[in-house]
């Protein structure tokens, strides 16, 4: 989780809609890899690693992002999770690129920086935000340089010299939501500071949200067509 909306949503992420079920998404995506020591880059907050630990098939997660102020060790379920502003030795069974790829000029070459050295048969889990067409102040505040469609992500693992295993789009259900949201958007008066558009629901609107997506999350995986997020999935085959 990015360590702005950090900020915005506080200690409430294990029951926002949006991360719940992202979360839910990572571990639909993680359920048959090896997982024992994970690598999430550009953690931020640790969410999606913090989440994957409860699992009894993780056996470690070091969080590696250069914005930390400094680093600390904590143990979740008896496990180690550690925060790193570096990393000399990545090595992991899985590394999580969870919405970091967008904040950085070269996607290929900060796959690469941690990829080439991975050893053979550990995996690459990553997500990204969807379509281009919904940029929106949303994105400038998150500092982002683009959104990417599914071909595209794959092309950017498979330069990476990664092979694709799977990807898809999640939050299709609320992807209408979001393109009447942003449309209208770009008619409102454009002279504040660009902000978030995360924010902490009603309850019951929470409640409906999650239901959407968790409908969704049976058949996401195969959902190629829209979203607000595109997953990928790829393996280092050498």
């Amino acid at each position: 989780m990015d360590l702005k909306e950090s900020e915005i949503i506080g200690k409430n992420a294990d029951t926002h809609w949006y991360y719940r079920s992202k979360a839910a998404m990572v571990r639909e995506y993680c359920r048959q890899l090896p997982r024992g020591r994970i690598l999430d880059v550009g953690a931020g907050s640790g969410f999606f690693a913090r989440d994957l630990l409860s699992d009894p098939a993780c056996d470690e997660a070091i969080c590696i992002d250069p914005s930390y102020l400094g680093e600390r060790d904590e143990v979740v379920d008896g496990k180690p999770f550690k925060f790193r502003r570096e990393i000399k030795n990545p090595r992991a069974d899985l590394f999580l690129f969870m919405d970091v790829l967008e904040h950085v000029e070269s996607d290929v070459g900060l796959l690469r920086q941690y990829m080439d050295g991975a050893k053979t048969g550990s995996h690459a889990l990553i997500s990204v935000p969807a379509f281009q067409f919904l940029w929106s102040e949303h994105d400038v505040f998150l500092e982002h340089y683009r959104r990417y469609t599914l071909a595209k992500i794959k092309r950017v693992a498979e330069n990476a010299n990664l092979t694709v295993v799977a990807g898809s789009y999640f939050f299709g259900s609320v992807f209408p939501i979001a393109v009447l949201t942003r449309t209208v958007g770009r008619f409102l008066p454009q002279d504040r500071k660009p902000r978030s558009q995360l924010r902490l629901h009603h309850p019951a609107v929470n409640s409906v949200l999650s239901r959407l997506c968790q409908m969704e999350l049976r058949l996401a995986r195969l959902n190629k067509i829209a979203g607000l997020t595109v997953f990928c999935l790829a393996r280092k085959e050498r």
